[in-house]
């Protein structure tokens, strides 16, 4: 047993240590009666907090690695979802990603977390989460791909929180400073910049980089909208729920398209990158980034989302050749600088 390892609360894990110290203690010297001495008190009490230490250290670590790996992996995805759409209509590779991830993160909730069992209330919020949140947006993100180049999806994407602090502000869940103003306006410019540059670029497209920013809306306002559900529900819960309830959805919006479709001209490398896109871009991305937004809060997350625009634009020059023009670079930095204030309020 660890501290903050699940099989006890944390409550009953302390009491344990201290226990299991003081019992060391009797051993090592003090009464007989189980009393302990001054020396042997500081003595339980310094393997107490070593033993905590090590535990919480453990924990930063696990969420650390885990939101690294998201980030790659989701700015992966922005290539291997325009590789697979060469070959399979947009609105089924978003939905077989999220069927496949959903299912995925389903079996994963059921054997780690069997007594998960939101309420009504939080089912329904989490329904609407998953169809709006998850398969609108990235019904949106997957054709807006499809259509642009995955270094202009990089840095557009890249302002999803900033349209979350502002569907905050208009909630009433957060208060913008003159900082976060200035940062949401910076975005929407360096936003401006890379669609202009793009716009004398064979690569982009002024229709695919409108949907990868609606798209950006969209997961900003869902990553708003769960922050009450993580006071309640564990993240893999709140990860798990919406997918689920997202992929039915997607099934029926795509089923002319699935029927369709001529699977024996499909290449294998295409159905490769759809499962990369429902395995770690869906299922584990999605279960750690939460993970990280209830461990450190959305602010620290900030940093993880720098990197997946750096992969996502790299990926683009990797797999696809794709160049970065001097206005697109200059669109880029501002678009982060403006995130950076924004989210830094």
């Amino acid at each position: 047993m660890e501290v903050g390892d699940g099989t006890l609360p944390d409550h009953q894990c302390f009491r344990a240590i201290e226990a299991g110290s003081r019992q060391l203690i009797v051993a090592r010297g003090g009464t007989r009666s189980g009393r302990l001495s001054r020396s042997g008190y500081r003595y339980t009490r310094a393997v107490e907090s070593e033993l905590v230490s090590d535990g919480e250290n453990k924990a930063v670590i696990l969420t650390e690695v885990s939101l690294i790996l998201a980030a790659v992996f989701w700015g992966l995805n922005f290539a291997a979802t325009k590789y697979a759409a060469e070959s399979i209509p947009p609105l089924v590779i978003v939905a077989f990603r999220f069927t496949g991830g959903g299912l995925l993160l389903l079996l994963i909730l059921r054997l780690l977390e069997p007594e998960s069992r939101p309420g009504r209330k939080d089912l329904i919020l989490m329904a609407a989460l998953g169809c709006f949140g998850v398969a609108v947006a990235q019904s949106g993100f997957t054709f807006g791909v499809s259509l642009t180049s995955a270094a202009s999806t990089g840095l557009i994407f890249a302002t999803a929180p900033v349209w979350g602090l502002l569907l905050g502000a208009v909630l009433g869940l957060e208060h913008p400073t003159i900082r976060g103003i200035v940062g949401l306006a910076l975005s929407v410019v360096g936003v401006a910049v890379v669609v202009f540059e793009g716009l004398g670029s064979g690569g982009d497209s002024l229709a695919g980089d409108l949907l990868v920013l609606m798209a950006s809306v969209g997961v900003g306002g869902y990553t708003v909208l769960s922050m009450p559900l993580l006071e309640r529900h564990t993240p893999l819960a709140v990860a798990g729920y919406p997918v689920v309830f997202g992929a039915p959805f997607l099934l029926v919006l795509s089923s002319g398209y699935i029927l369709d479709l001529e699977w024996g001209s499909v290449r294998v490398g295409t159905w490769a990158a759809v499962a990369f896109s429902a395995v770690f871009a869906t299922a584990f991305a999605f279960a750690g980034w939460q993970r990280g937004i209830s461990r450190i809060g959305a602010n620290r997350v900030l940093v993880y989302q720098y990197l997946i625009t750096v992969v996502g634009v790299a990926s683009g020059i990797v797999f696809f050749g794709e160049t970065l023009g001097i206005e697109k670079i200059v669109g880029g930095a501002v678009i982060l600088i403006g995130v950076y204030l924004a989210r830094r309020q």
